[in-house]
């Protein structure tokens, strides 16, 4: 055991600060029962009126544990502007998340695909954290697996059948500084009716469209393709919890497709996304995923 974490994200959606009070309250009792080990509890985010409520009401909280997303960047320089002079953890860091990200006219959010999601875990973690040597004790990627929060493949760098995404290539080496002897497929283009995820796509019912990928692999590794077509998700819920996934919508994509296809758009109107998944053969993959919307003939 590393530390006690007290609470994870109370200040998400609260109304009462005295919850403080009962944190400062445990905090003090873990010392008592457990010297050896530090305390800590874990924010959403980072802002100046949870600071200064941990620092006024718990003294007994040793290490200030942040869950941010978009926002890794900042971390460094939020920490010392608001005042917290202690360490810290970044208790959760990955994606832009479902919240930060743009949304169709639907509110269906956009995800990125798993190469623009490589290169921000990248890019992010450099600028940020992995300079801070001072008070940065550490960071907690999320999530090494699988899990559906708004769709399958939004926070897990793993796909459910356990392959491995290139955010995993690029955590190897963030954290051991070599690349890892085979890489991942890397995605520079998926469309749906030429058109691109953040687009807002309207298809009419029961007819049909193009879709394509451009995907290419590091090693020249020849790819294979799966493409799944579900409901966008309904089963929405708020800090993590656990949410069902959609049943897959079989039939409007010819079986064993390669990177372009024909979409037959289902015949229900309402809002859906396309997923694309890239196999190299030596258990990698390249995700992506674009929501469209389906209009009535």
């Amino acid at each position: 055991m590393l530390f006690w974490g007290i609470g994870n994200e109370l200040n998400l959606e609260y109304l009462n600060p005295n919850v403080w009070d009962a944190v400062e309250q445990i905090a003090r009792m873990i010392h008592e029962v457990d010297p050896n080990h530090p305390t800590s509890t874990v924010l959403a985010g980072l802002n100046q009126q949870e600071v200064d409520y941990i620092k006024a009401r718990c003294p007994s909280v040793d290490i200030l544990s942040i869950n941010t997303y978009a926002g890794l960047a900042a971390i460094p320089q939020q920490v010392r502007t608001m005042g917290w002079a202690g360490p810290y953890v970044v208790a959760e860091w990955g994606p832009t998340g479902h919240w930060e990200s743009p949304v169709t006219p639907w509110k269906a959010s956009v995800e990125e695909n798993s190469s623009q999601k490589a290169a921000v875990y990248q890019s992010r973690y450099e600028a940020s954290v992995a300079r801070d040597t001072t008070q940065c004790l550490g960071t907690y990627v999320f999530l090494w697996g699988q899990k559906q929060e708004r769709t399958p493949t939004w926070y897990g760098i793993f796909t459910e059948d356990g392959k491995e995404s290139e955010v995993v290539d690029v955590m190897q080496y963030l954290w051991s500084g070599h690349w890892p002897a085979n890489r991942a497929p890397h995605l520079t283009d998926f469309r749906l009716n030429n058109q691109h995820a953040p687009d807002g796509v309207y298809l009419q019912a029961g007819k049909k469209y193009p879709a394509i990928v451009t995907v290419t692999d590091p090693d020249q590794d020849p790819l294979t393709y799966r493409w799944e077509m579900l409901p966008e998700s309904t089963d929405l819920k708020t800090g993590g919890d656990r949410e069902s996934r959609p049943t897959a919508i079989r039939g409007l994509i010819p079986a064993k497709a390669a990177a372009q296809t024909t979409l037959t758009a289902p015949t229900k109107p309402g809002a859906y996304r396309l997923y694309i998944y890239a196999y190299d053969g030596h258990d990698n993959v390249g995700v992506a995923n674009i929501p469209f919307f389906v209009r009535e003939k």
